[in-house]
């Protein structure tokens, strides 16, 4: 393990990317922190408000779509997105977030159509040395298990100046791409604006782009941590950031966000949530070998799982007390195809085409999480400060 210079507990708040300020939020952060979110462009999003209106003659809607991860359960995601999309129905999302798998299908989607081919590559061409290099273990003397840059060069494939520029672009229109990581010092979830990384004009922008990315998809003990330079009282650090799962396996807005100075344009938009859920929310049941590997492996897998379950509780209250239209999608419980190994191709095409024939057809769009009845919609004026929590969001 190379050494480094951690940064020291009580300026971690401090700690900031050279020439990018405001770039990236704890995921669990005060109001107070996460002020600078909706403080930037707000003439610019009641500009836009006021468009949507006039060009629709109605008070637009706010569409949010949220992630999570899985791995090569991503291709379900990805099928069902593109599905949608060629079905001609799926909204352009005005903010995008992703953690893990879901990292790797948010800025294509947030990109809008003309990135699904791609989309749809990355999760059914490759296989598992495109991700990572089975055959280099070095649990002794690395962080990781396995060396991730193959996941490095690919993500560098698609993920060019160009891909930057784009970014940058939708982010000047108010749009918001949220990627999540976990900062193992601190054990936080952090939000990472892309858009302004994309926007920062910095020469170490797209690197940095590219590391977020693979941080957020960095299972730790398997994968490396990836080092992130920051620079704090005039000296510079590094901090280690992993799978954004860790913390939470999807995310759809910092749940202590405080919605503030309102405009009124905005008051009247609806918000829509969509949650795309990279797995199954139902119970698996499988016959465990009493080996210590085969029980690591199904107790993470079952917490994992829970934690999941977890988190869209969390979202779907957060829903109902502002008025948000929640919908969530999972991998069908019905899906019975299995893979001897992570990242069989023959597996992720299966499910992606499972997933492009939900989207296709027209997904049927869970209104609650599992064990839990929807309720009937709360009255306007709940509906009009969701709306304006997703909006203080995307700023």
């Amino acid at each position: 393990m190379i050494p480094r210079d951690v940064v020291p507990e009580r300026l971690a708040d401090e700690a900031e990317l050279a020439g990018m300020p405001n770039v990236r939020i704890w995921g669990d952060a005060t109001a107070e922190s996460l002020a600078a979110l909706a403080t930037a462009e707000k003439p610019k999003l009641a500009a836009l408000a006021e468009a949507r209106r006039r060009s629709r003659q109605q008070w637009p809607e706010i569409n949010i779509l949220a992630i999570s991860g899985g791995g090569d359960n991503g291709a379900f995601g990805a099928g069902l997105l593109v599905g949608w999309s060629d079905a001609g129905t799926r909204p352009d999302f005005d903010l995008v977030t992703g953690v893990s798998a879901g990292a790797l299908t948010a800025p294509f989607v947030y990109l809008g159509r003309s990135r699904d081919a791609e989309l749809r590559e990355v999760f059914t061409k490759y296989t598992r040395s495109d991700i990572y290099d089975p055959g280099i273990t070095t649990p002794l003397l690395g962080s990781g298990l396995v060396d991730s840059s193959p996941l490095e060069n690919l993500i560098a494939k698609y993920v060019d100046d160009r891909f930057l520029r784009d970014v940058a672009s939708e982010r000047r229109k108010g749009r918001v791409l949220l990627i999540g990581t976990t900062n193992l010092d601190a054990q936080r979830p952090v939000l990472w604006d892309m858009g302004r990384v994309a926007m920062s004009g910095q020469p170490q922008a797209l690197g940095l782009f590219r590391k977020i990315l693979l941080a957020s998809a960095s299972v730790p003990g398997a994968f490396p941590p990836v080092r992130i330079k920051v620079r704090v009282d005039g000296r510079s650090y590094e901090e280690l950031h992993v799978d954004g799962g860790v913390t939470q396996q999807v995310f759809a807005a910092p749940p202590s966000l405080a919605v503030r100075d309102r405009d009124a344009s905005m008051r009247r938009m609806a918000t829509r949530l969509f949650i795309i859920r990279n797995g199954k929310i139902s119970p698996e049941w499988e016959a465990v070998e009493a080996g210590i590997f085969s029980i690591s492996r199904r107790s993470i897998s079952t917490l994992i799982k829970n934690q999941s379950i977890g988190d869209l509780y969390r979202i779907y209250a957060r829903a109902q007390i502002d008025g948000t239209d929640f919908n969530l999608a999972a991998i069908p419980s019905k899906f019975s195809v299995t893979r001897e190994e992570s990242f069989e191709q023959t597996y992720m095409q299966t499910l992606y085409d499972e997933g492009y024939r939900s989207g296709f057809q027209g997904y049927r769009w869970m209104k609650a999480p599992p064990g839990l009845a929807s309720k009937p919609k709360l009255p306007a004026a709940q509906h009009r400060e969701a709306a304006d929590l997703a909006v203080s969001l995307r700023d």
